[in-house]
C-alpha cells in the first residue's frame, strides 16, 4: 500500500474563502453549521470567513427569520494582483453546476 494514501493532503487549491463563496452559490440559505461541515473547517471558521468576505463586499447577509440569506456579489474581482481583473463568478461558473446554483 502507498505511504501517501494513507495520509491527507497538506494542501489544497481552494482557499477556505473560496470554498465558502462556492458553498453559499450552492444554496444561499445555508446555515454556518452546514458550511462548516461541506468545507470541513469549525463554525468559528466560517463566521470569521463570512465576516471577510461581507467586509470585502463578495457578499451580503439578509436576515429571513431565524436564518440568513447571502447574496453574492459576482462582478466582484479576485484580491491577488494576478487576478485583480477577474471576477468571482468564473470561479463560481468553474464549480456550480448553473441548473444548481440560486440566483443572487
Amino acid at each position: 500500500m502507498n505511504a501517501s494514501a494513507d495520509r491527507p493532503p497538506t494542501w489544497t487549491f481552494l482557499t477556505h474563502h473560496a470554498r465558502v463563496l462556492v458553498e453559499i452559490a450552492r444554496d444561499p440559505e445555508a446555515r454556518v453549521r452546514d458550511l462548516a461541515g461541506h468545507i470541513g473547517i469549525t463554525e468559528r471558521g466560517v463566521q470569521k470567513i463570512l465576516a471577510d468576505l461581507h467586509q470585502a463586499g463578495y457578499l451580503t447577509r439578509e436576515r429571513v427569520g431565524r436564518r440568513n440569506h447571502y447574496s453574492l456579489n459576482l462582478d466582484a474581482h479576485f484580491r491577488h494582483p494576478t487576478e485583480a481583473g477577474l471576477p468571482v463568478r468564473l470561479l463560481i461558473d468553474l464549480f456550480v453546476d448553473r441548473d444548481r446554483r440560486h440566483p443572487t
